[in-house]
């Protein structure tokens, strides 16, 4: 490392980051290059700056780098994403705006399901890192509806630089990242989260110090933010516990993968009580998601006993962070003494859905 270089230290950082690379590694202002060689983390690991991997399809032209699954990528990836993220995060609340490796580039956002903070984390990045976002709402597109899913990554592929996408169909997904000739990141679907959990992640790291050997207990529904949990376990050692109702486990395939995985210690139960003991974090979600709302009524009556209270995290211990993907249904799933107590750490965890998506965007692009 050269000599008088300033360290950043962010709090749970996993390694020293040097802010000062990322200001050496802007672009000017008519610059389109990313500058990726410059933009290397520095931290107290020998190890390189991971390389997006490239396959070759058909035809000879290479594949795109996509964010679709945690466990596409494996614990080496998926650590220098986090340091990465802890890296800009520093740079942004800096108040340093120079960094701009997405200038000139535009991202085309395609949103079946609405969203707050996805669109706003996503937009708001791309932004302040130079680029320009396209917002492409459920009646701008209606894919699959009127225009097949495969024109449409075509199509887009041709305007844009990278696509997001919020979906319902996990297949709707994967049929864009199949179709695209740019990388599409998974912004959500009913089947999976993986942008919430590497912001979980970051959250973690910044509270507890790590992410490796934590107990981190899920309470309501086995849903898709359970699914990107257990795909995390996959390839990240930690202990994750799932308590829910009878008949609201999450997918047998996905589990069965992340206990063969043998990295982590994974537990399903349908007791919440016994189940958050010694954790390190709580985790809850509303118990009917978007698309389920007409089952309310019906959930709220098998969810009782899996509302986090006071009683529960006093259970977990005075160690155990509360933390919930948003929004909330205040008094159902959580009540507001907890979400608004000093162990809740919500609100930094929906501000690093920004930071985490921020060191995404990097990696698929190849910045």
């Amino acid at each position: 490392m050269a000599s008088g270089m300033e360290l950043v230290k962010a709090p749970g950082m996993i390694g020293a980051q040097s802010v000062d690379h990322l200001r050496a590694g802007s672009t000017s202002a008519g610059g389109k290059s990313c500058a990726r060689r410059r933009l290397s983390v520095v931290c107290s690991s020998s190890s390189p700056t991971v390389a997006p991997r490239v396959s070759s399809p058909i035809g000879g032209r290479s594949k795109p780098l996509h964010f679709l699954h945690v466990d596409d990528f494996d614990k080496k990836e998926i650590l220098h994403l986090l340091e990465r993220a802890v890296e800009v995060k520093a740079l942004l609340k800096s108040g340093d705006r120079s960094f701009r490796p997405f200038n000139g580039k535009s991202m085309a956002m395609i949103f079946t399901k609405p969203s707050m903070r996805t669109r706003v984390s996503f937009e708001t990045g791309f932004f302040l890192l130079g680029g320009h976002a396209i917002y492409l709402g459920p009646d701008d597109i209606q894919i699959g509806k009127r225009e097949e899913t495969r024109d449409v990554a075509r199509v887009l592929s041709g305007y844009n630089d990278v696509i997001m996408a919020r979906l319902f169909a996990h297949q709707d997904l994967l049929d864009l990242a199949k179709y695209a000739s740019i990388p599409v990141i998974n912004g959500l679907t009913d089947y999976n989260h993986p942008c919430q959990i590497m912001a979980d992640a970051l959250t973690i790291i910044e509270h507890v110090g790590r992410i490796e050997g934590v107990k981190v207990v899920y309470v309501g529904d086995g849903n898709n933010i359970v699914h990107s949990w257990l795909r995390l376990a996959a390839v990240v050692p930690f202990h994750f516990v799932c308590a829910c109702p009878r008949g609201f486990e999450p997918d047998k395939e996905t589990v069965n993968r992340a206990t063969a995985a043998g990295l982590s210690k994974i537990e399903i139960t349908n007791d919440p009580l016994e189940a958050v003991k010694g954790a390190h974090v709580v985790y809850s979600d509303v118990w009917a998601s978007m698309g389920q709302k007409d089952q309310t009524a019906a959930r709220l009556e098998r969810f009782q006993g899996f509302q986090v209270n006071e009683k529960l995290m006093e259970a977990a211990g005075s160690q155990a962070y509360f933390m919930h993907c948003l929004p909330a249904e205040r008094d159902v799933d959580v009540t507001d003494a907890v979400i608004e107590s000093p162990n809740s750490i919500v609100f930094t965890q929906a501000e690093n859905r920004m930071h985490a998506q921020n060191a995404i965007m990097l990696h698929v692009l190849g910045c």
